[in-house]
């Protein structure tokens, strides 16, 4: 959708866990980043404590999928920045010659 695989993780952003104990349940917003940690909770994924609190559980960034970010206009400018890039790595015209260019080599 974006045209880009992976994004700085922020809360606010809505994902699926794509590996792991809870893989394909319900997508859910990110409700905070623990960077220390390098986890994410995500709104709708907790599990029951002994004392039977309900606590959100951490998941790495790199079983999910992003489903929709929160855009700002920071965000978006990264997104179309890089985007950009990479329609221009995996264009058409890529390691390909023209018919032009071969007579200008041809010449030389």
């Amino acid at each position: 959708r974006y045209r880009v695989y992976e994004d700085e993780v922020q809360s606010s952003g809505i994902f699926l866990v794509v590996r792991g104990h809870y893989k394909g349940q319900q997508v859910g917003k990110v409700v905070q980043v623990y960077r220390k940690k390098f986890v994410i909770y995500i709104e709708r994924i907790q599990r029951e404590k002994a004392n039977s609190a309900n606590v959100y559980v951490g998941i790495d960034p790199s079983k999910t999928v992003i489903v929709k970010l929160k855009m700002d206009k920071d965000r978006k400018k990264i997104i179309d920045r890089r985007s950009k890039g990479r329609l221009a790595a995996l264009g058409k015209d890529k390691g390909k010659y023209t018919e032009d260019v071969t007579a200008a080599m041809e010449t030389s």
